[in-house]
């Protein structure tokens, strides 16, 4: 296996002259080293659908090749699954030799993109040593946040760094046409239930539009982007910041373009469920379309309202700021949970709702109102999916229950 990799590595080499823009060095200096962005596609695992990436650090002098990865976690860590619900994740960037990363990649069948960045031999050395001193095990670990400190983010950042902020400053303000919401729920969404989770719990700050540095939390974006990108030297001149390129490893999965659009499966699930619920209270005086009644209400306002206590959950007690302020909420009610005995006592044929309940279910049903009303306003969340599916039972309940 590592003879196949050296192999691989002699076939690329003519791809990445070593220092082919600048003076040969001295006898006496040590060659300043090759610094290479690493993209790996998405994976089939749901925490690899959102692609990676690293920074390869090769020795000109010995051949030798270290490749630094921001994106190590571990399952294993002191509450991990709780720290994860609150936001508080902790990463750390880990080294490694480049034949295991590849092995590990060529295992899980993903493509591995490789650019050498076209850098001077400052800015390499100085890249190296920045890679070096944050791999230290006091400095290691950082914070993890999705859309600002991921594995992407602090690649782009090392680079930006050590070419004194000209990545930023031609991709800060170049518009795109996406938000975060957009980028995350294309990604996962060849995982069905964690798509739908993840367009429900996303508030409306995950859906203003982002510039194309923001954009760059995506590892496949920040890898066209260094396509495009240019270097300015001292003396004023200019040149591709990458040196060249090559696909190191083939197969792997494709990104998905965009998410899937919801609006019509979610208008016509909301309708089907509304035109069920008054069928079943038409026919309530039969025994079976009663407790189909009684048990399909049950199960919706559970449903809603146990997401409207998640929605609460994150917003208040999580750092998930993407989250916070979520409009979901005027649809995942946890108003809904108080109609819960209202819904069980039309088991019973002669159950009538209280006023109480009535009240409960209209109030349910205009906050399902304002939440669509809300769409006409500058900033609003990218929801009208949530409505589509809610407003229709919502009001189809509080017609049901207003029976005196």
């Amino acid at each position: 296996m590592h003879k196949f990799f050296r192999a691989l590595l002699l076939v690329l080499m003519p791809l990445y002259p070593a220092q082919a823009q600048e003076p040969a060095p001295l006898a006496t200096e040590r060659p300043a080293p090759q610094i290479v962005l690493l993209t790996f596609a998405p994976g089939p695992v749901y925490w690899q659908r959102f692609g990676h990436n690293a920074l390869l650090v090769r020795d000109i002098a010995n051949g030798e090749d270290r490749v630094y990865n921001y994106g190590i976690f571990d399952f294993h860590q002191k509450n991990f699954f709780l720290n994860f619900a609150r936001g508080h994740m902790q990463y750390r960037l880990a080294v490694e030799p480049l034949a295991d990363t590849l092995a590990q990649y060529q295992y899980e069948g993903r493509w591995v993109q490789a650019q050498e960045l076209n850098l001077d031999a400052a800015q390499s050395r100085e890249l190296a040593a920045f890679l070096e001193w944050n791999a230290r095990p006091e400095n290691a670990d950082y914070h993890y946040d999705y859309f600002l400190s991921n594995c992407s983010t602090r690649v782009r950042d090392a680079i930006d760094r050590v070419t004194g902020g000209q990545l930023r400053r031609q991709l800060a303000g170049q518009p795109t046409a996406v938000s975060y919401r957009f980028e995350a729920t294309r990604l996962i969404s060849p995982v069905q239930p964690l798509f739908l989770g993840m367009d429900a719990v996303v508030g409306a700050r995950g859906d203003g539009p982002i510039d194309r540095w923001q954009q760059s939390f995506v590892p496949m974006v920040l890898m066209e982007s260094v396509r495009s990108a240019r270097l300015t030297a001292a003396d004023g001149s200019s040149r591709p910041m990458m040196r060249g390129e090559a696909r190191v490893l083939a197969g792997g999965l494709d990104e998905p373009q965009r998410p899937p659009s919801l609006r019509a499966p979610m208008a016509l699930l909301g309708l089907g469920l509304a035109a069920v619920l008054l069928l079943l209270a038409r026919f309530r005086a039969a025994a079976a379309a009663r407790w189909s009644l009684a048990g399909l209400a049950l199960t919706l306002n559970l449903v809603a309202g146990l997401g409207g206590l998640v929605l609460l959950a994150i917003w208040f007690l999580t750092d998930h700021w993407v989250m916070w302020e979520n409009r979901n909420l005027l649809l995942f009610s946890p108003l809904c949970l108080l109609l819960l005995p209202a819904w069980a006592r039309q088991f019973r044929a002669a159950a009538v709702a209280g006023a109480g309940a009535r009240g409960i279910s209209l109030l349910v049903g205009a906050g399902s109102v304002l939440a669509l009303l809300i769409l006409l306003l500058p900033g609003a969340q990218q929801n009208l999916h949530w409505i589509a599916l809610w407003l229709p039972v919502h009001a189809a309940q509080a017609w049901i229950l207003r029976r005196r």
